[in-house]
């Protein structure tokens, strides 16, 4: 097929080396502007405008989309077959939609219809999820509301944090993708609605989502914090300053402790969390100060049993 690929960050290299090897032409990257990165803000090229440019396909990052003529008069002269979205992070306008005859093609980082919306991966893990998948659908007006052609399902490991599942969507959804388009070309494969009964939601995650709420359980406190990882993480209040937890896990405790409140037992930094779980804290930075061990935050600070996180 003669493709358009619209896509940004690594979770979108995979699909598009993919679709390249099994010998589609892909006539064109849609891509989003570089942005700046680290201390020093430095420009830096998305990963699928870097593929690209190591494959020699024409790259453009318009800021908008919806009313670009410039655009819109490319993609017509192109006459593509299909267009490819992977993780763009742009919203696909009406004209785009009707354009190519196969329609606008995504990779949903989902088994659809669960988890629409722009952090599915992350909310999966932190919700608890043991299975999540991807899904190929055809854009529509909606959000994540299209047709579903493919789906394939993925096991989410006890330990496996959102970076962990991305990658392995990622390396799933490559050659599903390119499965759709093979059955879509040889008129094998026939779109099925979602049943919209069984939607849920991911939105976007904002920093408090990182925030720690000692009144759910621990399993559910470790699940938030994998499934947050890398942004926004996991962050409590220790004497008016934010502290991070770097790494957590649950413990088996006989005595009952307080949501929130902080058990020193061996030199280990216990937390007591809802429905009379707890939690252990490994690795902790406090605000302003650099990463460390929880045994090394209580020799520096003096912490006692009894004070209280999230104050």
């Amino acid at each position: 097929m003669r493709l358009v690929f619209c896509g940004t960050p690594q979770f979108a290299v995979p699909v598009l080396e993919a679709v390249i090897s099994a010998g589609h032409e892909v006539a064109l990257v849609l891509t989003q502007p570089d942005r700046p990165v680290g201390r020093d803000q430095k420009l830096q090229a998305p990963p699928v405008k870097q593929t690209a440019i190591a494959h020699s396909i024409p790259v453009l990052q318009p800021e908008k989309i919806k009313n670009n003529a410039e655009l819109r008069e490319r993609l017509e002269e192109i006459r593509p077959d299909a267009i490819l979205v992977v993780a763009y992070g742009r919203i696909i306008p009406e004209w785009m939609l009707n354009l190519p005859r196969y329609g606008n093609i995504n990779l949903h980082g989902s088994l659809l219809p669960k988890y629409r919306g722009a952090a599915p991966i992350q909310w999966a893990v932190a919700n608890g999820e043991t299975v999540t998948g991807v899904t190929t659908m055809r854009l529509d007006a909606g959000l994540d509301t299209g047709p579903m052609l493919l789906a394939q399902a993925v096991p989410i490991g006890e330990e496996e944090t959102a970076i962990d599942v991305y990658e392995n969507l990622a390396e799933v959804g490559a050659p599903l993708m390119v499965e759709t388009l093979r059955r879509l070309e040889a008129g094998e494969l026939f779109p099925t609605d979602q049943d919209d009964r069984q939607a849920t939601h991911a939105p976007i995650l904002t920093r408090e989502d990182g925030r720690i709420d000692f009144n759910r359980t621990a399993k559910q406190i470790c699940d938030r914090w994998r499934g947050f990882q890398p942004w926004p993480g996991a962050f409590t209040m220790l004497r008016g300053k934010k502290l991070i937890a770097h790494r957590l896990h649950t413990i088996k405790h006989t005595e009952p402790i307080a949501p929130g409140l902080i058990h020193l037992h061996e030199g280990r930094l216990l937390v007591g969390c809802g429905q009379a779980t707890v939690i252990e804290l490994d690795e902790v930075q406090l605000e302003g100060k650099k990463r460390v061990t929880a045994s090394e935050l209580l020799r520096g600070y003096q912490i006692n049993s009894g004070e209280r996180l999230g104050e």
